[in-house]
């Protein structure tokens, strides 16, 4: 089996963060009040979002835990905006978000603590006011055979009546590797779940739902390589599943392409409703 070095995405931004200044926002003397400061950013937003469907293609994780960061680490970010103006039709607001995440891997046990934090204000009046936690686990018993655990909670300080205000998640259960060689890796796991739910103006409700995942990748040669994603979520108030078909290309070593199709599926059981969502998607990265 090949071992790779799996660099997180937490792990990547600490090494990031590391950097003891901050780079310049402004690419040239000018740009940001002639507005190509802003239009660079956006090229950069564009080729990041890239870069990031092509790491998730390639499935990083697909060789287990090899040689991943020991140890406690993690990061924290946080950013704020004020406004305000002399002009009676001027809107005077603010916006805060914190985000931040610890990780601690100890041998064959991964686990990682996510927050995020999202406060926006309007003339003195609340439009958001959002947090959101995340909890990730993974126990491997061997080279094959895990165990994982996923946590979610949500909190809406500005739903209004009928919309969710509390939306929490909690599963666990194992998974197994069932074909894991340098050109195929096959992993699959399901488990039990127990999601949390309270609509503004109504009471709070939790129910027992079961969760199923597949992850396929296979390489073919250098140039191409397949991937199938699917996650399977079912509970008392319906069925979720989500479907990704992907078939990357190395063209040449400037030229990377990558085609996906994306299906997801949600069926209200109290309602008998269903919604059907297929996606294309194509993505293409070209250096020289």
């Amino acid at each position: 089996m090949k071992k790779v070095t799996l660099l997180t995405g937490t792990a990547a931004l600490v090494a990031a963060l590391s950097v003891p200044a901050f780079a310049q926002t402004e690419m040239a003397t000018g740009a940001t009040a002639t507005g190509v400061s802003a239009v660079d950013d956006r090229i950069t937003d564009i080729e990041d979002a890239v870069q990031d469907d092509f790491d998730r293609a390639n499935d990083p994780d697909r060789f287990g835990p090899a040689d991943r960061r020991q140890g406690l680490f993690g990061n924290m970010a946080l950013t704020y905006s004020g406004n305000t103006s002399n002009s009676d039709e001027a809107i005077d607001d603010q916006d805060l978000s914190v985000a931040g995440r610890i990780s601690f891997n100890q041998g064959r046990f991964a686990q990682s603590v996510g927050l995020a934090i999202e406060f926006s204000e309007t003339d003195n009046e609340k439009t958001k006011e959002e947090v959101a936690a995340i909890y990730d686990a993974q126990y491997y018993f061997n080279d094959r055979m895990y165990g994982f655990g996923l946590g979610r909670i949500t909190v809406d300080g500005v739903a209004a009546t009928g919309e969710l205000d509390r939306d929490g998640f909690l599963g666990f259960g194992p998974g197994y590797r069932v074909i894991s060689t340098e050109a195929t890796a096959w992993r699959v796991q399901a488990g039990l779940g127990v999601r949390y739910t309270r609509f503004v103006g109504a009471d709070s409700d939790t129910e027992v739902g079961y969760i199923a995942s597949s992850r396929f990748y296979h390489r073919f040669n250098d140039v191409l390589f397949l991937t199938n994603d699917t996650d399977y979520l079912t509970s008392d108030s319906g069925d979720t599943i989500s479907n990704s078909l992907g078939l990357g290309f190395k063209v040449t070593e400037a030229l990377a392409t990558k085609i996906s199709y994306d299906t997801d599926y949600e069926k209200n059981d109290a309602t008998g409703d269903s919604v059907t969502d297929n996606t294309l998607g194509l993505s293409v990265v070209y250096g020289f």
